[in-house]
């Protein structure tokens, strides 16, 4: 029996498994399948709730793989994650195709996490809910190839922000979904300028009305990079390596806002950082 997502007074930290050779902070170091295993296992003993699998990079500027070579990439690992680790961990699939979320969920994933929500691949709804399996839509303005050209703009960006979610969720339930199997992710950085990066972590707390349990992701973005080189006077950008205390500071924002799980690739320091965030909110 698969392990159920449970949500309490402490904050979860999902643990980021890139198998790619693209991604913006670890492309390539887990792309062989071996390896990808190897830093499962290192990211549980740091403390992970959950593992996020995903097998197409969303950097800025990046191209969709083919199906195909999304399942070769992914599949396999999900199936070597589970039957070493059994039901210990949560495992999430990270895609928006329907293909993907189905045969990831047969091999034992307990989460879908899509770009979009159901906007790339509408008959993913069919397959969540199919699974009745829990699903983070996080939010998009573009595509990733694109997302980050040109003048981005919104009237409101929470409220635009919010609309979407309204509408994705709205059609999900159409298709058989309950409502309380979503949960929400904002997409820092996709589709956001760095002031509307920030503007979002500073309001999170007027999307209560909607009363979803909202999943954040900001480990290692490019725009605290810029906020790192603006404050500081920095004349070049940091590394992504170098960007992990940015990443806490935003995270501490996030989390006094309500958001109940964090997405990093810096498993012991965020465990570490929110063991006594929580501790500090008793």
């Amino acid at each position: 029996m698969k392990k159920r997502l449970t949500l309490g007074k402490k904050t979860l930290v999902m643990g980021i498994l890139n198998v790619t050779p693209d991604s913006f902070s670890d492309g390539g170091l887990y792309f062989d399948k071996e390896k990808a295993v190897k830093r499962t296992e290192e990211m549980i003993k740091e403390g992970a709730d959950i593992i996020d699998i995903g097998g197409e990079s969303t950097r800025p500027g990046s191209a969709m793989v083919t199906l195909n070579e999304e399942l070769r990439r992914v599949i396999s690992v999900v199936k070597q994650v589970r039957k070493k680790f059994g039901e210990k961990i949560i495992i999430s699939i990270d895609t928006y195709r329907s293909e993907i979320a189905r045969q990831a969920l047969d091999a034992g994933v307990n989460i879908v996490n899509s770009l979009g929500g159901f906007l790339l691949d509408k008959k993913l709804a069919d397959i969540v809910a199919k699974f009745k399996c829990p699903m983070i839509i996080y939010h998009i303005k573009g595509k990733p190839k694109t997302m980050q050209k040109g003048k981005i703009t919104y009237k409101d960006v929470i409220l635009d922000i919010k609309r979407f979610f309204e509408k994705e969720i709205s059609f999900g339930v159409s298709k058989g979904i309950k409502k309380d199997q979503f949960l929400i992710d904002l997409g820092i950085g996709f589709g956001k300028t760095v002031e509307q990066n920030l503007e979002i972590i500073k309001r999170l707390d007027e999307l209560k009305s909607l009363d979803l349990q909202i999943v954040i992701g900001v480990s290692r973005k490019s725009h605290l990079a810029k906020v790192l080189q603006d404050e500081l006077k920095l004349t070049s950008l940091p590394l992504p390596t170098e960007r992990i205390e940015a990443s806490l500071a935003e995270t501490a924002v996030a989390v006094l806002n309500g958001v109940k799980i964090v997405r990093t690739h810096d498993v012991l320091q965020t465990k570490k950082f929110l063991a006594v965030l929580d501790k500090l909110k008793e």
